[in-house]
């Protein structure tokens, strides 16, 4: 299901081979050699870089939903445990996203003062950390997954159904690591055409292997989730072995031609990587540890509602992809900006993926809104589930401007190497805002489920104040 969702995609090319796409990969990665940054980046080269990375989410979003169609014809007990299991499966991914925004910070600064050295340890060091930790995280939750899940509320059949798709999601996070690691590389290149051509082929083994295996195609056993997870297994080795033959045909002296001696020097930049992921770890484990006990509330309304939930976040998801793509485009050109040491072109550098992500989420927050009761519809049969599924669709759409507006901001600050400010945002905004009100609202006053998603959108607000505040401030400009 999200497995995919940080990998990139091509921007118009046609479905590849492995085989015809790793041997095409070298010359791809001579815009991987260190280069001085441009003069300015404009809104043109702004989307240019961007929409890769908007079409690689794209894909991911659009296999999550293919997984949800499918899987919806297993029932609405299928339908839970794939919600229940993804949210520790996210947890895990978020924790990796965490070390890839570090990784694209130091790679940026170095690629902006034209030290592919550096930025080659820089790369090292993150692949260790990533892979360390999430190691870690897999262990801790592969150790008790039924005390977990009844931790949460889910109820026994669900607990049932949920524990083998748990554990090959978590042996997916594992293969996701370093994929995420040289995709975040290729990123701060500069270069993010390669990974979303790569994120197509794993979209493309991903579909199919639902195909054949939750039904049982082709005289094959009907797996039904076991083998959606089965799937996203495979999908993750055969992205792991395309960013490998990346690294394999990286040009000498390129960013991402690792060698034995960086992966040595590794050891020097492992603090600066530790220092900068440690803010987003705590952010992304802020987040959804929330989601976590979000989760929990949602429960107390029934099985439908952690359902609609489920639909909801995947159809929407969809809509967010402007800010989330241009966050990345920013992280990418203020890390390198700062690193030629030009601070005032970073900063407009913000302001400018602020504008396009803001100008993107009106439009489409309101094509959601319009759109809403079609939407849920659409992937959902059950009545009551489609009761709920309706406002939760328009409390997302509404809520659109302030998501992007976020999601631009961080990319900047984290771009920067300030990855605090973000931290501290999402912890206020979840533990101060949403989830006191969601309490509040659902034990305290017994309000009808609409209040509970409601809650959502004040998070949201004070995320999207504090960053632009901090951005405005300008601090960010000396981490």
């Amino acid at each position: 299901m999200e497995p995919l969702e940080e990998i990139d995609d091509p921007e118009g090319t046609p479905a590849l081979p492995s085989a015809t796409l790793a041997a095409s990969a070298g010359p791809a990665l001579e815009m991987l050699r260190p280069r001085p940054r441009a003069a300015g980046e404009g809104y043109a080269e702004l989307w240019g870089l961007s929409w890769p990375v908007m079409t690689s989410q794209v894909l991911a979003n659009a296999v999550s939903l293919i997984d949800i169609a499918m899987v919806g014809r297993l029932g609405a007990d299928a339908m839970a445990a794939v919600g229940y299991a993804s949210q520790f499966f996210s947890l895990a991914q978020s924790v990796l996203f965490a070390v890839a925004a570090g990784c694209v910070a130091l790679m940026a600064r170095a690629i902006g003062a034209s030290d592919a050295p550096r930025a080659r340890r820089a790369l090292a060091a993150s692949l260790a950390t990533a892979t360390v930790t999430v190691l870690v995280l897999t262990a801790l939750t592969a150790a008790a997954p039924r005390t977990l899940l009844r931790a949460l509320g889910a109820e026994p059949a669900v607990i049932e159904r949920a524990v083998p798709y748990l554990f090959l999601l978590l042996g997916s996070s594992v293969l996701l690591a370093p994929s995420m690691m040289l995709e975040s590389a290729l990123r701060a290149s500069r270069d993010t055409r390669t990974p979303m051509r790569i994120a197509l082929v794993v979209t493309t083994v991903k579909v199919l292997g639902n195909l054949v295996l939750i039904f049982g195609a082709f005289g094959l056993p009907r797996l039904e989730l076991v083998g959606a997870g089965i799937a996203t297994a495979i999908a993750q080795i055969v992205g792991l072995a395309l960013f490998a033959a990346v690294l394999w045909w990286a040009p000498a002296g390129s960013p991402l031609a690792l060698a034995p001696q960086d992966a040595a020097g590794g050891r020097e930049a492992l603090p600066a990587v530790v220092r900068l992921a440690l803010p987003g770890i705590g952010e992304r484990l802020a987040m959804n540890l929330a989601l976590l006990v979000y989760f929990r509330v949602l429960a107390h309304y029934g099985t439908a509602a952690i359902a609609a939930y489920t639909v909801g976040i995947r159809v929407l998801a969809f809509s967010w992809i402007p800010g989330t793509g241009l966050g990345v485009t920013a992280a990418t050109l203020v890390g390198q900006a700062l690193g030629a040491g030009d601070a005032r072109h970073a900063t407009r550098i913000g302001w400018r993926t602020l504008r396009l992500a803001l100008g993107v989420a009106v439009v489409l927050g309101a094509l959601c809104a319009l759109f809403r009761a079609p939407l849920a519809h659409l992937f959902v049969a059950d009545a009551a589930t489609v009761a709920m599924l309706e406002p939760f669709l328009l409390c997302l759409a509404l809520s659109q401007p302030l998501l992007q507006a976020h999601f631009a901001l961080g990319g900047a600050h984290r771009g920067a190497g300030d990855t605090m400010t973000p931290f501290l945002a999402a912890a206020v905004g979840n533990w101060a805002f949403r989830l006191p009100v969601a309490f509040a609202l659902a034990y305290g006053l017994d309000a009808d489920v609409v209040w509970i998603w409601w809650a959502l959108s004040i998070d949201h607000l004070v995320r999207t104040a504090w960053l632009a505040w901090s951005f405005r401030r300008g601090r960010w400009q000396a981490s």
